[in-house]
């Protein structure tokens, strides 16, 4: 293995913080803590830890921000020195779980021509001595099923496309690649580009201060991702991997002052993490060339096209300057495969191979999943009784479907003595990022969020996901529960249902059967109903859930595989709601009690985890 004794020690103490860093560890919160609850307000006339525009105060940079004093000629794959201050801000956070084996049996499939063989170790694989001393720092001892496949593939420049859930390891299995062949090759032509548009008599020319006067940035790798939070998590791992190399990681993302991360820009970026519209932004600006992009990734496709981003995807990797498909390199992760994310691969790749992960979260056995028919008028009761049995130190998210119900449900919890916050839409991306940190570092142990936190919120030691109100479809319902058991840890996702849910009933019923969940008879009963009145069903074939796959690659089916892969926007069809309030009520209060928890609330009474 890698010895990363000489990797980690340092007196150097010359560094600068990371987004959100703070400045005073330790140091008292800018949240109001009345009670025991730090609610989401902030205090009048105080900076708090984030200034106006959403980044820290400090110079955020990846790696190491000395690396533009020095010139193209030096050994990009070689480390520059340690800094204690820097690494212990980067890894000092919570280490990844322990339930490695159960992640072995996550079945992946790759296909497509001359598919290299997959890792075992990190050290199967050259990654150079930057990424293997990170890798050490960051403790991942073993890589994931998804970075077992994808590292050796993206290593081999080939293109990629992965049906993978965030939460497999997917944002270090195009990083760790990615970066290391930039070590490897060096900057190239992009540093050179850089170097050309300063005018020799600009006051901050390169040659004496090479950290400003670089109107346009040349990114070599481009991320994009559907949201902000996702973004700024996908960077702050680049900045991991990034350590102690010359490579400068950036993100920029709407909803922040967009002077700010110009500014930010401008000191270098080899490694840009964006959202579609900001970064179309800065291109008509003029602030970013992507001329000499070798790498190309898009995260959670399915998602930006939810979003209606894909005229600006195709404006970015169409219509600019982006290199065209053959010499940039592409990857595009999705957590579906619906027809139009086929149709992007299709023009975005090139002879890509094809990686379907079994889904983390539906399949995987580090999910409990339970599903509890409550009235609406009841709900509230219900949540409490499982707050007081989840025990205090737990992280508990809550999902609700609208943001007036996020606040309305946030200010009953407070009421009742629980520290809690929120996250949806309205909220401003500083008091976002404020509740997230809050909810990370077990100040508010109580996150209520809407859909906008679902997809991509990277909190490994979430223990119990609670779906308050249920979404109206099945996607949107796995990527929800798949904010717990990550990494590996165990989890429980339980999920209040009444008639207002009937609409899910049958694709619920498969996901639980095929996750081999505990069913309560009453959904099966309801499913039954339904199947021969013929309502309620979305429509989908069956096959979209076979073999514990999300997906599979339309290109070896016959026909352009839609069947398989209708798209998960179709509109569902409600069946009336006749009967359905005889599933709930009495007859399901049995089930709850006796078969679902034990019959028991007390946490000391019901053995939640299997230990």
């Amino acid at each position: 293995g890698f010895d990363s004794g000489g990797w980690s020690s340092s007196r150097d103490k010359d560094a600068y913080s990371s987004f959100g860093a703070r400045s005073d560890r330790g140091a008292k919160s800018s949240f109001f803590d009345r009670g025991n609850g730090s609610r989401g307000g902030r205090q009048r006339g105080r900076g708090g830890d984030y200034d106006r525009s959403g980044f820290g105060r400090f110079d955020r940079g990846g790696g190491n921000s000395r690396w533009c004093d020095k010139s193209d000629e030096d050994d990009w794959s070689k480390p520059l020195p340690p800094s204690e201050r820097l690494e212990q801000e980067l890894f000092s956070g919570s280490n990844t779980g322990i339930n490695f084996e159960k992640y072995d049996d996550i079945p992946v499939e790759a296909t497509g021509s001359n598919c290299p063989p997959h890792i075992e170790s990190f050290n199967d694989v050259d990654m150079g001595e930057i990424i293997m001393g990170n890798i050490e720092l960051t403790r991942y001892s073993r890589p994931t099923p998804v970075q077992k496949h994808a590292i050796p593939i993206i290593k081999e420049k080939r293109d990629l496309m992965a049906c993978a859930q965030t939460g497999s390891g997917k944002t270090a299995a195009f990083l760790l690649p990615i970066l290391s062949q930039i070590y490897a090759d060096g900057p190239g032509d992009a540093l050179r580009a850089m170097k050309a548009i300063v005018p020799s008599n600009f006051s901050f020319s390169l040659q004496e201060n090479g950290r400003y006067g670089r109107r346009k940035q040349y990114p070599i790798s481009l991320v994009l991702a559907p949201t902000r939070e996702l973004a700024v998590q996908i960077y702050e791992e680049a900045r991991k991997f990034a350590y102690r190399s010359r490579v400068r990681p950036c993100v920029v993302y709407g909803g922040a002052d967009i002077g700010q991360q110009i500014r930010d820009l401008e000191r270098g970026c080899h490694l840009l993490v964006a959202t579609p519209g900001r970064l179309v932004d800065m291109m008509e600006r003029g602030k970013i060339g992507l001329d000499f992009c070798k790498y190309l990734v898009l995260d959670e496709a399915d998602r930006m096209l939810d979003m209606g981003f894909e005229p600006q995807i195709r404006r970015i990797v169409e219509q600019d300057t982006m290199p065209p498909k053959g010499v940039r390199h592409t990857m595009m992760f999705s957590a579906t495969f619906p027809k139009e994310i086929q149709m992007l691969a299709r023009d975005f790749l090139d002879e890509y191979i094809f990686l379907a992960v079994g889904r983390v979260g539906s399949t995987s056995e580090n999910i409990t999943q339970k599903v509890v028919w409550v009235e609406e008028s009841d709900k509230r009761s219900f949540l409490l009784d499982l707050l007081n049995a989840t025990g205090k130190d737990s992280l508990t998210l809550v999902f609700v479907e609208t943001k007036k119900g996020a606040d309305a449900l946030e200010d009953f919890l407070y009421h009742e003595g629980y520290a809690c916050t929120s996250i949806h839409g309205d909220r401003s991306q500083r008091d976002r990022e404020e509740a997230l940190h809050q909810f990370r570092s077990g100040k508010s142990p109580i996150l209520v969020a809407t859909a906008v936190a679902a997809r991509g919120l990277d909190i490994s030691n979430v223990k119990h996901v609670i779906n308050f109100d249920l979404p109206s479809d099945i996607e949107e319902y796995v990527h929800r529960i798949g904010r717990t058991g990550r990494v590996g840890n165990l989890g429980l996702a339980t999920s209040f249902f009444n008639e207002r849910n009937i609409n899910i009933t049958k694709d619920l019923l498969d996901l639980l059967v095929e996750a081999k969940q505990e069913v309560p008879s009453w959904l099966e009963n309801m499913a039954y109903e339904q199947h021969h009145k013929g309502g309620g069903s979305r429509g989908r074939s069956k096959s979209r859930f076979s073999g514990g796959f999300g997906a599979r690659d339309y290109r070896t089916s016959s026909g352009s595989g839609s069947s398989s892969f209708s798209s998960s926007r179709s509109t569902s069809s409600r069946s009336g709601g006749s009967g359905s309030r005889g599933f709930g009520g009495g007859g399901y209060g049995g089930f709850y009690n006796s078969d679902g928890y034990g019959g028991n609330y007390n946490s000391q009474g019901v053995d939640w985890w299997g230990n």
